[in-house]
Protein backbone atom coordinates (compact mmCIF):
# COMPACT_ATOMS: atom_id res chain seq x y z
CA UNK A 1 0.00 0.00 0.00
CA UNK A 2 1.39 3.42 -0.92
CA UNK A 3 1.53 6.26 1.56
CA UNK A 4 -1.57 7.98 0.14
CA UNK A 5 -3.65 4.92 -0.69
CA UNK A 6 -6.78 4.34 1.40
CA UNK A 7 -8.07 0.78 1.55
CA UNK A 8 -11.38 -0.53 2.90
CA UNK A 9 -10.84 -3.11 5.62
CA UNK A 10 -14.49 -3.63 6.54
CA UNK A 11 -17.76 -2.31 5.16
CA UNK A 12 -21.51 -2.70 5.58
CA UNK A 13 -21.66 -1.26 9.11
CA UNK A 14 -23.62 1.59 10.67
CA UNK A 15 -22.36 4.55 12.70
CA UNK A 16 -18.82 3.33 13.44
CA UNK A 17 -16.72 4.96 16.15
CA UNK A 18 -14.09 4.49 18.87
CA UNK A 19 -11.32 2.59 17.01
CA UNK A 20 -8.58 1.19 19.26
CA UNK A 21 -5.67 -1.09 18.35
CA UNK A 22 -5.25 -3.87 20.94
CA UNK A 23 -3.63 -7.32 20.88
CA UNK A 24 -3.00 -7.31 17.12
CA UNK A 25 -6.57 -6.39 16.18
CA UNK A 26 -8.57 -3.23 15.70
CA UNK A 27 -11.58 -2.83 17.95
CA UNK A 28 -14.35 -0.39 17.13
CA UNK A 29 -17.96 0.25 18.07
CA UNK A 30 -20.96 0.16 15.78
CA UNK A 31 -23.41 2.50 17.47
CA UNK A 32 -26.23 1.51 15.14
CA UNK A 33 -25.92 -2.18 16.06
CA UNK A 34 -24.94 -1.66 19.70
CA UNK A 35 -21.82 -3.77 19.21
CA UNK A 36 -18.12 -3.66 20.03
CA UNK A 37 -16.37 -5.44 17.14
CA UNK A 38 -12.80 -6.71 16.67
CA UNK A 39 -11.30 -7.04 13.18
CA UNK A 40 -7.87 -8.29 12.07
CA UNK A 41 -5.83 -7.00 9.16
CA UNK A 42 -7.38 -9.60 6.85
CA UNK A 43 -10.91 -8.35 7.58
CA UNK A 44 -11.93 -11.27 9.81
CA UNK A 45 -14.17 -9.88 12.52
CA UNK A 46 -16.24 -10.87 15.53
CA UNK A 47 -18.56 -9.18 18.01
CA UNK A 48 -16.91 -8.81 21.42
CA UNK A 49 -19.77 -7.23 23.37
CA UNK A 50 -23.29 -5.94 22.86
CA UNK A 51 -24.49 -2.83 24.68
CA UNK A 52 -27.60 -0.99 23.56
CA UNK A 53 -26.56 2.56 24.29
CA UNK A 54 -25.85 5.72 22.36
CA UNK A 55 -23.05 6.82 22.32
CA UNK A 56 -20.98 3.62 22.67
CA UNK A 57 -17.28 4.10 23.48
CA UNK A 58 -14.74 1.94 25.30
CA UNK A 59 -11.15 1.58 26.49
CA UNK A 60 -8.80 -0.84 28.26
CA UNK A 61 -7.60 -0.54 31.84
CA UNK A 62 -3.89 -1.19 32.50
CA UNK A 63 -4.74 -4.71 33.72
CA UNK A 64 -6.23 -5.46 30.27
CA UNK A 65 -9.89 -5.31 31.32
CA UNK A 66 -12.24 -3.71 28.79
CA UNK A 67 -14.56 -0.97 30.06
CA UNK A 68 -17.52 0.34 28.08
CA UNK A 69 -19.40 3.61 28.57
CA UNK A 70 -23.12 2.88 28.85
CA UNK A 71 -24.55 6.35 28.45
CA UNK A 72 -28.16 5.14 28.54
CA UNK A 73 -27.97 4.17 32.22
CA UNK A 74 -25.05 6.30 33.36
CA UNK A 75 -22.63 3.44 34.07
CA UNK A 76 -19.12 2.41 33.14
CA UNK A 77 -19.35 -1.32 32.43
CA UNK A 78 -16.58 -3.88 32.69
CA UNK A 79 -16.38 -6.93 30.41
CA UNK A 80 -15.88 -10.05 32.54
CA UNK A 81 -14.00 -13.20 31.41
CA UNK A 82 -17.30 -15.05 30.94
CA UNK A 83 -18.57 -12.35 28.56
CA UNK A 84 -20.94 -10.75 31.04
CA UNK A 85 -20.94 -7.04 31.83
CA UNK A 86 -20.52 -5.76 35.39
CA UNK A 87 -20.78 -2.22 36.74
CA UNK A 88 -17.32 -0.74 37.12
CA UNK A 89 -18.48 2.75 38.15
CA UNK A 90 -21.69 4.75 38.46
CA UNK A 91 -21.17 7.81 36.26
CA UNK A 92 -24.51 9.47 36.93
CA UNK A 93 -27.08 10.83 34.53
CA UNK A 94 -25.61 12.60 31.49
CA UNK A 95 -25.06 12.11 27.76
CA UNK A 96 -21.73 10.32 28.24
CA UNK A 97 -19.54 10.13 25.17
CA UNK A 98 -15.84 9.24 24.78
CA UNK A 99 -13.36 7.60 27.18
CA UNK A 100 -9.57 7.36 27.39
CA UNK A 101 -7.50 5.58 30.04
CA UNK A 102 -3.94 6.76 30.63
CA UNK A 103 -0.97 4.59 31.58
CA UNK A 104 -1.60 5.08 35.29
CA UNK A 105 -5.19 3.87 35.16
CA UNK A 106 -6.94 7.24 35.19
CA UNK A 107 -10.12 6.87 33.15
CA UNK A 108 -11.39 10.14 31.67
CA UNK A 109 -14.98 10.13 30.42
CA UNK A 110 -16.57 13.15 28.79
CA UNK A 111 -20.20 14.11 28.51
CA UNK A 112 -22.16 16.26 26.07
CA UNK A 113 -24.14 18.86 27.99
CA UNK A 114 -27.42 18.34 26.14
CA UNK A 115 -29.32 15.59 24.36
CA UNK A 116 -28.58 16.48 20.75
CA UNK A 117 -30.64 13.57 19.37
CA UNK A 118 -33.71 14.78 21.25
CA UNK A 119 -33.30 18.37 20.09
CA UNK A 120 -32.56 19.71 23.57
CA UNK A 121 -31.24 23.23 24.15
CA UNK A 122 -27.45 23.56 23.96
CA UNK A 123 -25.35 23.39 27.13
CA UNK A 124 -21.57 22.89 27.26
CA UNK A 125 -20.15 19.56 28.32
CA UNK A 126 -17.54 18.38 30.80
CA UNK A 127 -14.94 15.70 31.63
CA UNK A 128 -15.03 13.37 34.64
CA UNK A 129 -12.31 11.21 36.15
CA UNK A 130 -12.96 7.61 37.21
CA UNK A 131 -10.25 6.42 39.59
CA UNK A 132 -9.18 2.83 40.28
CA UNK A 133 -11.54 2.54 43.25
CA UNK A 134 -14.53 3.43 41.08
CA UNK A 135 -15.04 6.95 42.41
CA UNK A 136 -16.12 9.62 39.93
CA UNK A 137 -15.47 13.35 40.02
CA UNK A 138 -15.71 16.15 37.47
CA UNK A 139 -12.30 17.55 36.48
CA UNK A 140 -13.09 19.94 33.58
CA UNK A 141 -16.07 21.92 32.32
CA UNK A 142 -17.14 24.33 29.58
CA UNK A 143 -16.21 22.17 26.61
CA UNK A 144 -18.83 23.10 24.04
CA UNK A 145 -19.09 19.64 22.45
CA UNK A 146 -16.52 17.18 23.85
CA UNK A 147 -15.64 14.40 21.45
CA UNK A 148 -12.45 12.35 21.07
CA UNK A 149 -9.74 12.34 23.72
CA UNK A 150 -6.09 11.25 23.83
CA UNK A 151 -3.25 11.16 26.35
CA UNK A 152 0.39 11.82 25.46
CA UNK A 153 2.92 8.96 25.95
CA UNK A 154 4.42 10.51 29.10
CA UNK A 155 0.99 10.66 30.81
CA UNK A 156 1.40 14.42 31.19
CA UNK A 157 -1.30 15.82 28.90
CA UNK A 158 -4.94 15.11 28.10
CA UNK A 159 -6.15 16.46 24.75
CA UNK A 160 -9.90 16.85 24.13
CA UNK A 161 -11.59 17.53 20.79
CA UNK A 162 -14.12 20.36 21.10
CA UNK A 163 -16.16 19.95 17.93
CA UNK A 164 -18.31 23.06 18.28
CA UNK A 165 -15.36 25.35 18.98
CA UNK A 166 -13.27 23.79 16.18
CA UNK A 167 -10.33 23.23 18.47
CA UNK A 168 -8.26 20.77 20.47
CA UNK A 169 -8.11 21.64 24.17
CA UNK A 170 -5.23 20.44 26.36
CA UNK A 171 -4.86 19.97 30.12
CA UNK A 172 -1.92 18.99 32.29
CA UNK A 173 -2.59 15.75 34.16
CA UNK A 174 -1.58 16.20 37.80
CA UNK A 175 -0.24 13.41 40.04
CA UNK A 176 -3.70 12.76 41.49
CA UNK A 177 -5.37 12.70 38.05
CA UNK A 178 -6.78 16.21 38.34
CA UNK A 179 -6.55 18.49 35.30
CA UNK A 180 -4.91 21.92 35.26
CA UNK A 181 -3.39 24.52 32.92
CA UNK A 182 -6.24 24.46 30.42
CA UNK A 183 -5.23 25.83 27.03
CA UNK A 184 -6.06 25.72 23.33
CA UNK A 185 -3.67 23.10 21.94
CA UNK A 186 -4.72 23.75 18.34
CA UNK A 187 -7.11 26.14 16.62
CA UNK A 188 -8.40 24.11 13.67
CA UNK A 189 -10.11 26.87 11.72
CA UNK A 190 -12.85 25.13 9.73
CA UNK A 191 -11.84 21.73 11.13
CA UNK A 192 -14.47 19.94 13.21
CA UNK A 193 -12.66 17.30 15.28
CA UNK A 194 -14.33 14.07 16.32
CA UNK A 195 -12.16 11.07 17.32
CA UNK A 196 -8.43 11.73 17.78
CA UNK A 197 -5.11 9.98 18.36
CA UNK A 198 -1.51 11.10 18.95
CA UNK A 199 1.76 10.05 17.32
CA UNK A 200 5.39 9.74 18.36
CA UNK A 201 6.25 13.27 17.16
CA UNK A 202 3.53 14.82 19.32
CA UNK A 203 1.14 15.55 16.46
CA UNK A 204 -2.57 14.76 16.61
CA UNK A 205 -4.67 13.06 13.95
CA UNK A 206 -8.35 14.04 14.03
CA UNK A 207 -11.30 12.68 12.07
CA UNK A 208 -13.79 15.17 10.65
CA UNK A 209 -17.37 14.41 9.65
CA UNK A 210 -18.48 17.59 7.77
CA UNK A 211 -15.14 18.05 5.98
CA UNK A 212 -14.82 14.34 5.13
CA UNK A 213 -11.16 14.01 6.02
CA UNK A 214 -8.61 12.97 8.59
CA UNK A 215 -5.98 15.58 9.31
CA UNK A 216 -2.66 15.50 11.14
CA UNK A 217 -1.91 18.73 12.98
CA UNK A 218 0.93 20.09 15.07
CA UNK A 219 0.45 21.96 18.33
CA UNK A 220 -0.88 25.36 17.34
CA UNK A 221 -2.91 23.98 14.44
CA UNK A 222 -0.55 23.74 11.46
CA UNK A 223 -1.84 21.04 9.11
CA UNK A 224 0.85 18.47 8.37
CA UNK A 225 -1.13 16.01 6.27
CA UNK A 226 -4.71 15.26 5.25
CA UNK A 227 -6.40 12.06 4.10
CA UNK A 228 -9.45 12.77 1.93
CA UNK A 229 -12.55 10.61 2.42
CA UNK A 230 -15.76 10.16 0.46
CA UNK A 231 -17.88 10.21 3.64
CA UNK A 232 -17.67 11.57 7.16
CA UNK A 233 -14.65 10.63 9.26
CA UNK A 234 -15.84 9.83 12.78
CA UNK A 235 -12.66 8.66 14.51
CA UNK A 236 -9.13 7.41 13.89
CA UNK A 237 -6.46 5.33 15.60
CA UNK A 238 -2.87 4.34 14.92
CA UNK A 239 -1.94 0.67 15.11
CA UNK A 240 -0.89 -2.34 13.10
CA UNK A 241 2.75 -3.48 12.77
CA UNK A 242 4.94 -0.70 14.10
CA UNK A 243 1.80 1.38 14.75
CA UNK A 244 2.18 2.97 11.31
CA UNK A 245 -1.32 2.12 10.05
CA UNK A 246 -3.97 4.80 10.40
CA UNK A 247 -7.40 3.25 10.94
CA UNK A 248 -10.38 5.47 10.16
CA UNK A 249 -14.02 4.80 10.97
CA UNK A 250 -16.20 6.55 8.40
CA UNK A 251 -19.85 6.67 7.35
CA UNK A 252 -22.30 8.80 5.42
CA UNK A 253 -23.84 11.52 7.60
CA UNK A 254 -27.19 13.00 6.61
CA UNK A 255 -27.83 15.05 9.73
CA UNK A 256 -30.39 14.84 12.49
CA UNK A 257 -33.26 15.93 10.20
CA UNK A 258 -33.15 12.62 8.33
CA UNK A 259 -36.16 10.74 9.75
CA UNK A 260 -36.58 7.58 7.69
CA UNK A 261 -33.15 5.98 7.96
CA UNK A 262 -31.58 8.11 10.70
CA UNK A 263 -28.53 10.33 10.39
CA UNK A 264 -26.34 7.46 9.12
CA UNK A 265 -27.84 5.35 6.31
CA UNK A 266 -27.53 1.63 7.10
CA UNK A 267 -24.54 -0.13 5.57
CA UNK A 268 -22.49 3.02 4.89
CA UNK A 269 -20.16 2.55 7.85
CA UNK A 270 -16.63 1.48 6.95
CA UNK A 271 -13.26 0.83 8.55
CA UNK A 272 -10.55 2.30 6.32
CA UNK A 273 -6.76 2.01 6.52
CA UNK A 274 -3.81 3.94 5.16
CA UNK A 275 -0.10 4.01 5.94
CA UNK A 276 1.68 6.82 7.78
CA UNK A 277 5.36 7.54 8.36
CA UNK A 278 5.17 8.47 12.07
CA UNK A 279 3.99 5.72 14.45
CA UNK A 280 1.30 6.06 17.04
CA UNK A 281 2.05 6.73 20.71
CA UNK A 282 0.19 7.34 23.94
CA UNK A 283 -3.46 6.46 24.48
CA UNK A 284 -5.81 5.32 23.04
Amino acid sequence: MTMNEVRTLLTGRGLVESPRWHDDRLYFSDWSAGEVVAVDLDGNHEVIARVRTLPLCFAWLPDDRLVIVSSADGRLLRLEPDGSLATHADLGKAVWNDIVVDGRGNAYVNAIGFDMMAGAEFKPGFVSLVTADGSVRQVADDIAFPNGMAVTPDNSTLIVADSYRHSLVAFDIDADGELSNRRIWADLGEGTPDGICVDAQGAVWYADVPNQWCARVAEGGSVLRTVALDRGGFACALGGPGKTTLFITAAEWRGLSESETGPVPPGTGQVLITQVDVPGAGWP
